[in-house]
């Protein structure tokens, strides 16, 4: 597996600091940094993108996550594993990745079950996260970034 080019980021550095600015102001806003790496997850999985999926279960890792929830966040609807509020996030990052699979962007039965659970500026963080993850996802696929073997899960960086 060969990247199509340097990652676009270090080729344009102020992209970099922008995405991570947006990334730490994000955090910052919102639901606890577990939850959004269980959507930076959850997103990935669904893009295919190995280099998140490596980034973000390693750092749901570092967040005192359980292999056991880590595994099963593909699978979270089938799996009593999930909180409602968990729940309420995950559905909203895969309504928010999967745009163009349904008619209406995000239902409003996902986005009023997102309100119950999260206050405006906690829902202001999940969707800025939930598009943040999205853009990371598909540079990576774009261009072809891929995860590196000799790389070490437990020392992965979040996106």
């Amino acid at each position: 597996m060969q990247a199509r080019m340097k990652h676009p980021v270090f080729v344009i550095p102020e992209a970099l600091q922008a995405l991570q600015t947006l990334g730490r102001t994000t955090a910052a806003a919102g639901p606890s940094a577990q939850l959004l790496e269980l959507v930076n997850l959850r997103a990935s999985q669904i893009n295919g993108c190995s280099i998140c999926v490596q980034m973000h279960s390693a750092a749901l890792r570092q967040h005192g996550e359980t292999d056991e929830r880590i595994f099963a966040v593909g699978a979270w609807r089938e799996t009593p594993f999930f909180t409602p509020t968990e729940r309420a996030a995950l559905a909203l990052a895969e309504a928010g990745t999967r745009i163009a699979d349904r008619p209406e962007a995000v239902s409003d039965e996902i986005w009023e079950e997102a309100t119950r659970h999260y206050d405006e500026a906690e829902l202001a963080a999940l969707v800025l996260g939930i598009a943040g993850i999205n853009l990371w996802n598909r540079v990576n696929g774009m261009t072809r970034q891929f995860v590196q073997e000799s790389r070490p899960v437990v020392e992965a960086k979040s996106a």
